[in-house]
């Protein structure tokens, strides 16, 4: 029912590319310009700078973005509440989740809720914490899962799930290494660690803190955007990598890996669904009402 040219204008503006608008929203180039430009007549006014082969937003075409975020949110909350007047539940809606909990959490839920509401159209897109709460704050997504420990002014944060983070080696390392070390003993071990902006090093730095230990006086070999890449590289490498417990369960069970538990340094955390303030109905909500309920299974 919403005006598709607002969203064929979100996407460019969001994008600054009539190429990326055509391919996210599989509509040809020249149907996108077409858009534009009936916006433009419509409000007598340029909405995009074009410099050669770059666009940006005039100022017409900022406060056009501003208000066709609204506008769209408040078509798809219309959506919602028209269809929730006959007990369907339909609609568009689009999650975002934390690299951990995309991988290790989300698909059996993801599962039970599409055979539970197989009328919804559900997405999920993967990242780290920080770039989920971006694409949260940008409008592409509606509702994120994140972990760590940041918290956002403008973001609304429900608690999910614990985890537990562990430090883990390959048994066959050269590493000699007990089944416990000291928070100091970090500084001489080489690591291999999630990369700036997971929530896994966000927890991990902070723990480092409360020992007076920083992590630019550990020995990190190397950074990595995902726990499986992390996983690949130790069980090739004399390494300690520090990783959910939820991801390396199969492979503690099997012995690829074993646990080094660091003294009087617990690394917990919480997954939590993030939202924009003020925006706590619909679909979202349905979603996270699901997930509350069946994350004893998780």
């Amino acid at each position: 029912m919403s005006d598709f040219r607002l969203k064929v204008f979100l996407s460019v503006a969001k994008n600054l590319s009539f190429t990326k608008a055509s391919q996210e929203l599989f509509v040809s180039q020249p149907a996108i310009t077409k858009h534009i430009q009936e916006l433009e007549t419509t409000y007598q006014t340029r909405l995009f700078e074009r410099q050669g082969n770059k666009i940006s937003l005039t100022a017409a075409g900022q406060l056009l973005l501003e208000h066709s975020e609204r506008i769209l949110d408040h078509y798809k909350q219309l959506e919602y509440e028209m269809h929730l007047l006959h007990n369907a539940y339909t609609g568009e809606l689009k999650l975002g989740a934390s690299t951990t909990i995309a991988q290790y959490v989300l698909p059996p839920l993801l599962a039970s809720f599409i055979e539970k509401f197989p009328q919804v159209n559900l997405s999920l897109m993967s990242g780290n914490s920080r770039e989920i709460e971006t694409a949260l704050q940008e409008h592409r997504i509606d509702l994120g899962l994140v972990e760590g420990i940041v918290r956002l002014p403008n973001l609304k944060y429900t608690d999910f799930l614990e985890d537990e983070l562990v430090a883990i080696v390959h048994p066959g390392s050269k590493l000699t290494l007990g089944d416990e070390i000291l928070p100091e003993d970090l500084q001489r071990i080489p690591l291999v660690l999630r990369e700036r902006g997971s929530g896994t090093l966000d927890v991990f730095e902070k723990a480092l803190l409360q020992h007076d230990l920083k992590l630019s006086s550990l020995n990190v070999l190397l950074y990595l955007g995902s726990t499986e890449s992390i996983k690949l590289f130790l069980a090739n490498s004399d390494c300690m990598g520090i990783v959910s417990i939820r991801s390396v369960r199969r492979e503690l069970f099997s012995g690829l890996f074993r646990v080094v538990e660091i003294k009087e340094m617990p690394l917990l955390r919480t997954f939590s669904f993030a939202q924009l303030q003020g925006q706590e109905s619909g679909l979202s909500q349905v979603f996270m009402q699901f997930a509350m309920h069946h994350n004893n299974q998780l």
